[in-house]
């Protein structure tokens, strides 16, 4: 039998750079644990196709900035003063935590304790009940210390077999041009190389570990590194290893003279120190990782190395950060220095946008909407860090650049073509999340830790990855029961509004869209009725716009049918009759109502009865939630409620949810219902702000009665509704309250 769980995604925690390392596991633990509630919740809400299908596991990694961290606070010029207002926290150079921490010695050994890890808990997945005949895709997140050691991975596991076996000298102190260390994965054209005299001119590093010897002919005995301050204190051999690991990582920059002597006694490090991971990865997701400030150091360190040769082994890196972190730093002007003109990808905000605002991502797209930018800066061919020798620029773009300048369609396609060779995959990399303005008030050194416990909090964040797995060319997150389930694409393009004052009155505020949800009978009409609002209290109104109507036919699997389009009245309301010949049969069909110009939507549901259909109804605001407003943070559930409701369903009855909330609240309401793992049903709520809710509840049940021939079961409620049920003639044996019993009561209900 296959497996369930189509992606497992293995998160590599490290802490953020100011972990002392010292925390237990249940920490790291938590966090995943935080991160999967907020998955389970989402899907629920808007991914209810990926339900069931992902697994997370911990994949824990050592602190690896903890030594770093007590060396620079202890060149703090207030390290000695414990009672000084100045802490000498608030003047640690956070961006030098990683760049120290990188440079140890010991750091080969953390990545080789990473891919371990890693193995092991995929090795335990696949022996677990659930993971028992996966073949689904794998995806890497690694936070802010777990990036940095998750890239260095990929790089080794992007080794071939044939490369580690056929090189006993991986690792090793290595020659500068040895052609048995080629980069893992990669192997350079000999037009890429550097003179031998240009990377000489780069050998030396002034009170650096890291050194690159000559490679003119001498025995590598004589080229020992020479004593140096800061080196001193080391074993000359740990060194040697941690060039070895280095210089193995970026080794596609050096390459072999033919004339020159292939040095053979060179300190070995056996390759298999380092490992590579047991399975392939398809995305690699980083949550605000200093990974481009270590790049960069590497690339000064070695001026030869172009950073796009590097080349994890993955699909697609997606760098998330908050701009604000002071721990994340950008990507992509490493692999093509254009793109710092460029903002990074705006992750849209998922209160807003739960499937996406529709913009592209893709790396063409970007390339092509911002040719002007490309163009202007081809002419200024500066290399990031300016050497004399760039280095592994293909001829092939040069003379392309030459002899197009004129050409702009021409240069534009070989301008992708030169981006997309050298990027990480076919889409953006840098991906900015929303950042509260509040943040900048919190001291710089508190940061490091505020923004690492929300990237496991973030909607917005979880919402993206999900985007991205289920939309994967390979994925099968998208069977259910081995039909495919299609993901909802706007059958119509974003237009302008019809009317000028939309675009105005719509600034920064977020949709509060909803549809009721429908009851009606086979033969019967079919109405739908939505109401198109802007912020928190229906602020605006969306008055004149068009709104198109999807509604999924043969649910679960089957595609969203555009049924027509509707203009919004002066109070923000549709109200669709589904043709006669489009009638739909007996069934529950999930509805989508799109704003032609902007793309947001509500969804709901239609459900079609027979006649003679019993229902048990549930009031919300008495009998589920132990503490009175939704509004707040997450009221607490009744004991036994959901028990109760999934009691009814289990025996066959339909369920309703009736609420004398107004519909504003609809998407807070349905969510928290989901949560907390209610079963599926109507709910009813009342049209806006009503003097007397429970009229409205009685005249909704009275209707499903009269209307539509259906018959009530049982209620439940608070006391307050026992006048309700009881102006549907439904008799106390059936009235069910729950609430503090009174003696007035006990004759009218159970």
């Amino acid at each position: 039998q296959a497996s369930k769980i189509h992606v497992l995604l293995l998160v590599l925690h490290g802490g953020n750079i100011l972990d002392s390392g010292s925390g237990d596991q249940s920490s790291k633990q938590g966090d995943v644990n935080t991160i999967a509630t907020v998955f389970d919740t989402v899907m629920r809400v808007h991914y209810p196709a990926a339900l069931g299908h992902i697994a997370i596991r911990l994949v824990p990694c050592p602190a690896i900035c903890s030594e770093a961290f007590s060396l620079v606070s202890s060149l703090s010029p207030y390290s000695y003063d414990e009672g000084c207002l100045s802490n000498s926290q608030d003047h640690i150079p956070l961006a030098a935590l990683p760049l120290l921490a990188t440079s140890s010695p010991q750091y080969q050994e953390a990545v080789a304790t990473v891919i371990v890890r890693a193995n092991q808990a995929y090795s335990e997945f696949i022996r677990s009940q659930e993971g028992t005949s996966f073949n689904g895709q794998v995806c890497l997140v690694g936070d802010c210390v777990g990036g940095i050691l998750g890239f260095d991975a990929l790089c080794y596991s992007n080794q071939t077999v044939s490369e580690s076996q056929n090189s006993s000298r991986r690792g090793s102190v290595v020659s500068v041009q040895d052609t048995d260390l080629l980069s893992p994965g990669i192997t350079v054209n000999n037009s890429y190389c550097s003179s031998g005299s240009n990377l000489e001119a780069s050998r030396h590093l002034s009170r650096s570990n890291i050194d690159i010897p000559r490679s003119n002919g001498e025995d590598p005995k004589k080229q020992l590194p020479r004593k140096r301050s800061d080196s001193s204190t080391y074993e000359l051999d740990t060194i040697k290893q941690h060039q070895a690991f280095l210089s193995s990582l970026h080794s596609s920059v050096l390459k072999n003279d033919p004339g020159s002597r292939r040095s053979s006694s060179s300190t070995m490090l056996d390759g298999g120190n380092i490992g590579k991971f047991e399975f392939e990865i398809t995305d690699f997701f980083l949550f605000g990782s200093p990974l481009g400030l270590v790049l960069a150091l590497r690339k000064t360190v070695i001026p030869a190395l172009d950073i796009f040769q590097l080349r994890p082994a993955c699909q697609q890196v997606y760098n998330l950060f908050h701009p604000a972190d002071p721990s994340a730093s950008r990507l992509e002007p490493l692999l093509e220095r254009k793109f710092y003109l460029l903002p990074p990808f705006n992750i849209p905000r998922y209160q807003r946008f739960p499937l996406g605002d529709g913009n592209s991502a893709v790396l063409a797209d970007v390339v092509q909407s911002h040719g002007a930018v490309f163009m202007e800066s081809a002419s200024l061919s500066t290399p990031i860090s300016a050497p004399q020798f760039r280095g592994f620029r293909r001829a092939s773009e040069i003379s392309i650049a030459s002899q197009v300048s004129g050409m702009a369609d021409s240069y534009t396609a070989s301008n992708i073509a030169n981006i997309a060779a050298k990027w990480w995959g076919t889409k953006r990399i840098d991906y900015a999340l929303y950042c509260p303005d509040a943040l900048t008030a919190f001291p710089t050194v508190a940061l490091p830790h505020l923004f690492h416990a929300s990237y496991w909090e973030s909607t917005d964040v979880v919402s993206f990855l999900l985007r991205q797995v289920m939309r994967h060319e390979n994925s099968s997150v998208l069977e259910l029961d081995g039909k495919e389930v299609s993901v909802f694409t706007p059958s119509k393009p974003r237009e302008k509004w019809l009317r000028k004052r939309t675009h105005v009155k719509l600034r920064n505020v977020t949709a509060n869209h909803r549809i009721n949800d429908s009851i009606a009978n086979e033969d019967g009409p079919q109405t739908l009725t939505g109401r198109f609002m802007y912020g928190p209290l229906d602020m605006v109104t969306l008055t004149g716009e068009k709104v198109d109507i999807h509604i999924m036919t043969q649910p679960p699997s089957g595609e969203w049918v555009y049924f027509d389009t509707e203009i919004s009245n002066s109070s923000g309301r549709i109200s669709y009759v589904i043709p006669e010949n489009r009638r739909l049969g007996i069934g529950v069909y999930p509805v989508k109502m799109v704003v032609r110009g902007d793309h947001t939507y509500a969804d709901s549901y239609i459900t079609v009865l027979p006649k003679g259909t019993e229902f048990v109804v549930f009031s919300i605001d008495g009998s589920f939630a132990a503490s009175v407003s939704i509004m707040g943070s997450d009221p607490k559930v009744r004991a036994g409620a959901v028990d109760v409701v999934r009691h009814w369903q289990d025996l066959g009855y339909l369920i309703i949810y009736v609420t004398g909330r107004p519909d504003m609240q609809k998407q807070r309401v349905v969510a928290w219902l989901a949560q907390h793992n209610f079963p599926h049903g109507i709910v009813s709520f009342c049209d806006g702000l009503v003097h007397d809710p429970l009229r409205h509840k009685a005249n909704f049940l009275k209707s499903l009665i009269t209307d539509l021939h259906m018959r009530i079961h049982a209620a439940y409620g608070s006391t307050k509704d026992i006048s309700v049920y009881s102006s549907i003639s439904l008799p106390p044996t059936r009235i069910y309250i729950v609430g503090r019993p009174t003696k007035k009561l006990q004759s009218q209900c159970q």
